[in-house]
């Protein structure tokens, strides 16, 4: 499956990327309302009803699944981009079903229940552990990026811009820094152990733009001098 993106994009109209299934290959897309062209046999595309479990992640009915050859483009909307991961065997990381746009055919989902202390953390009962080879496309805002884990030293992410995180991380819920910093700040999760973790950029993205906004300096001053100002005054 070869993805290719970006032809059409624009900051207020989004993004169009294009999917080229080859021979028999076939790939299932989660939001199929987004397909603008299609170029294939007519028996190359087949909608079906998600099963239960996908309807209640993904509030949505109808799943599509496209069957090589053909080419077809999907409509991001702005500010979203689509990240195409290669999934192996023995993967352990745990992503929120939410940002799943398609998957090819030989990956397998499996539910797995967070305990206690990461549901409250995470405010999720369940995330999605992928099995098998293949690729999944990520919907995500901004880019997406990527650290690896130290089993001791502990990585500070902001809580909203998490993506994925591998099975075996210790997560707790903080701030950091000294106490202006801790006060104008999200919560993050600080995190150790093994693998890398996947985060998205564009929530700090559309936050700099407002910054940059013209607005009442006293407005300004007042988000940024009094504690969790930034969070209490918009």
């Amino acid at each position: 499956m070869n993805i290719t993106g970006g032809e059409h994009q624009d900051s207020s109209s989004g993004t169009a990327v294009t999917f080229s299934l080859e021979g028999r290959e076939l790939v299932h897309v989660l939001h199929p309302q987004q397909i603008i062209a299609y170029r294939g046999p007519s028996s190359g595309r087949s909608d079906k009803l998600m099963n239960i479990k996908g309807i209640y992640r993904k509030r949505k009915l109808i799943q599509g699944d496209f069957t090589g050859p053909c080419r077809f483009t999907a409509a991001l909307p702005p500010g979203f981009s689509l990240k195409m991961i290669t999934l192996e065997d023995g993967s352990d990381l745990l992503y929120d079903f939410k940002h799943l746009f398609c998957y090819s055919s030989g990956i397998h989902m499996k539910t797995k229940v967070l305990s206690m202390k990461n549901m409250l953390f995470t405010r999720d009962a369940v995330k999605i552990k992928f099995a098998g080879s293949g690729q999944i496309g990520l919907l995500t805002q901004g880019i997406v990026c990527q650290e690896v884990l130290h089993p001791t030293e502990p990585l500070y992410i902001d809580a909203r811009s998490v993506i994925a995180y591998p099975e075996n991380a210790s997560l707790e819920l903080t701030v950091y820094g000294n106490n202006l910093a801790s006060q104008h700040m999200n919560y993050h999760f600080k995190m150790t152990g093994k693998g890398t973790v996947l985060f998205q950029a564009g929530e700090y993205n559309r936050r700099l733009a407002q910054d940059l906004d013209d607005e009442g300096v006293i407005k300004r001053f007042l988000r940024e001098a009094l504690p969790f100002g930034g969070v209490f005054i918009k």
